[in-house]
């Protein structure tokens, strides 16, 4: 597997494949071979699952937060804020939807099922994001999507509250549904981002703040794994969202001194942690579905997560997109590459090992297919249909230029 995350990436460069189905189908070959002698089923390995995807979704937000050269701002990210207030919700209900009146699923399963599916992953989109701090590689595509993914995540946690709340029959009662209204939504999220901004400043005063005074640097790439860390578990001991805490602690240090050359080495070494997390649980996944994991999948159950790939999230990207400023090739781009992937795996995870929601056979089948769907056809199309992009772009040079390019003072 190191092999592979060092030198694959060079020759699969002509190929259409990635590292992710690269490693895929290594897992499905070496465990149905029956050597190994253990089912790595996330069924099984319920929290071991969890505390695994958990782990590599934290280093690949502060990676994604530390890579973003547009410092925030109410214009400068719009697409970003349509995806999250619009996208988002659309894509909750209409695959809880589907999860009830498509798949025969409970309320508590099909809205678990909904929030799962909603987040764009900020790991498996790694190819479809923004490249290195200050690379200029980021169009309103990359960007768009790199932003969703690093806020979504902490953003779809309400509702797999939500979903344990219908798993307890909750629902019905005012009192826990304001107190999900008032923690699970007003204090988690606004503890989080307070926690991650904390972290952030705290971080980049000691990071900096010497080297600007003169002094010997403080540190090297391996404090973005301590600042995740750190991040991480100050904002859970608040009881905020850990994952929004972590993205907001990555911006946070990235504005403290944007053009520092520290970024980089930061990124880089996140970059490498989290893309060997990524392929281990990759190999996993593979002799997961290798052994069983689909065998509960029916032609419905498979049509149905077709549909949450090719019609749920590119519709409700598209509705969201409607008025914006960008080419319309931009907006289906946005809308499509909408890849779901290890962070869904953390939610389906997280959520069943915190409510009783029955048997869960079919909606890991059902939430495996469509991580493997959406990992061979987003792997595969991302990034000749990105190359088509920068190419029109550069031929139209005038026609995807954002409304506030980065680091323009008028964007807040």
């Amino acid at each position: 597997m190191i092999l592979l995350v060092s030198w694959a990436p060079v020759g699969l460069k002509r190929l259409p494949l990635t590292l992710a189905i690269l490693c895929l189908a290594l897992g499905v070959l070496v465990f149905s071979t029956g050597l190994l002698g253990f089912d790595p089923d996330p069924r099984t390995w319920d929290t071991v699952t969890e505390r695994l995807t958990e782990l590599v979704v934290i280093i690949a937000l502060m990676g994604a937060g530390l890579k973003l050269d547009r410092p925030i701002g109410w214009r400068r990210w719009a697409s970003t804020w349509r995806l999250l207030a619009i996208a988002m919700p659309l894509t909750i209900a209409a695959t809880a939807w589907l999860g009830v009146a498509g798949l025969g699923f409970s309320l508590a399963m099909a809205l678990l099922f909904g929030a799962a599916m909603a987040p764009t992953d900020p790991v498996l989109a790694a190819d479809v994001q923004v490249g290195p701090p200050r690379s200029g590689d980021e169009d309103e595509v990359r960007f768009g999507l790199t932003s969703e993914a690093g806020l979504n995540d902490g953003l779809a946690f309400p509702f797999v509250h939500l979903a344990v709340l219908a798993a307890a029959g909750a629902l019905t009662s005012t009192t826990a549904l304001t107190e999900w209204l008032a923690v699970s939504i007003v204090w988690k999220l606004l503890a989080g981002a307070g926690v991650g901004f904390v972290v952030g400043r705290v971080f980049a005063f000691l990071l900096f703040h010497n080297a600007r005074a003169g002094g010997a640097r403080f540190g090297d790439g391996l404090v973005a794994l301590a600042a995740t860390l750190i991040a991480y578990t100050a904002a859970e001991l608040a009881h905020g969202y850990g994952f929004l805490a972590v993205f907001i602690c990555a911006l946070t240090i990235r504005a403290g001194e944007r053009d520092h050359d520290f970024h980089q080495e930061m990124h880089d070494f996140s970059d490498q942690i989290e893309r060997l997390l990524m392929m281990l649980l990759l190999v996993l996944f593979g002799g997961a579905l290798a052994n069983g994991l689909l065998s509960a999948l029916t032609w419905t159950d498979a049509l149905i997560g077709l549909a949450v790939v090719f019609v749920v999230r590119p519709l409700a990207g598209l509705i969201a997109l409607l008025g914006a400023r960008q080419p319309m090739r931009e907006r289906l781009l946005l809308a499509f590459l909408g890849i779901r992937g290890v962070g869904s795996v953390y939610y389906i995870a997280w959520g069943l090992n915190h409510g009783d929601f029955g048997d869960s056979e079919r909606l890991w089948a059902v939430v495996g297919f469509i991580i493997l769907v959406s990992i061979v056809v987003h792997g595969v199309t991302a990034a000749p249909l990105l190359e088509r992009l920068a190419r029109r772009r550069g031929s139209f040079p005038a026609a995807s230029a954002p409304a506030n390019p980065p680091g323009s003072i008028d964007g807040d």
